[in-house]
């Protein structure tokens, strides 16, 4: 082997260890959190079918059926917390568990907002007839993910 055929190989080789390195530094290995996001996400599922504000289920909420803020939980829940961890569970892209943490805590709080908004007393002045066991049950579940995604979105080395 020439001297020149050497360096050739030698820069081949570097150039294959930088782009693994590279992709590497892009990806996350969910490991355990991984299963639990993904038992959380099925739950989550369940939560829709369950019900929500007056009776409805969640499902029927993206129809405004529930209201402003209870479609608000709905659409970002569904997005972040189903839609986007499926979607950072099979890619396992570092920058969708990212998006999944901050979503999800984002839906948190708009969670904690449409329970309490089934609770308070509308203009009538009666008091609301309270969160359906869905709707709790989803604020757990994103509130469970969020901070899964957020340790597994540090934990990138």
């Amino acid at each position: 082997m020439t001297d020149e055929e050497r360096d050739q190989a030698i820069e081949e080789l570097g150039a294959d260890v930088d782009a693994t390195v590279s992709k590497a530094a892009k990806t996350i290995e969910p490991g355990r959190s991984g299963f639990a996001i993904a038992v959380v996400v099925f739950v989550a599922l369940i939560a829709l079918l369950l019900p929500w504000a007056g009776g409805e289920p969640g499902w029927r909420m993206f129809a405004g059926d529930g209201g402003a803020i209870p479609l608000l939980f709905a659409s970002t829940s569904a997005l972040f917390g189903v839609l986007g961890s499926a979607a950072a569970l099979v890619t396992r892209r570092w920058g969708l568990s990212w998006v999944c943490t901050v979503g999800c805590w984002v839906s948190s709080v708009d969670g904690l907002l449409a329970i309490w908004s089934q609770q308070s007393s509308p203009v009538s002045g009666h008091p609301g007839t309270g969160p359906g066991l869905g709707m709790i049950l989803m604020w757990i579940c994103v509130v469970v993910l969020a901070v899964q995604w957020t340790r597994l979105a540090w934990s990138r080395t």
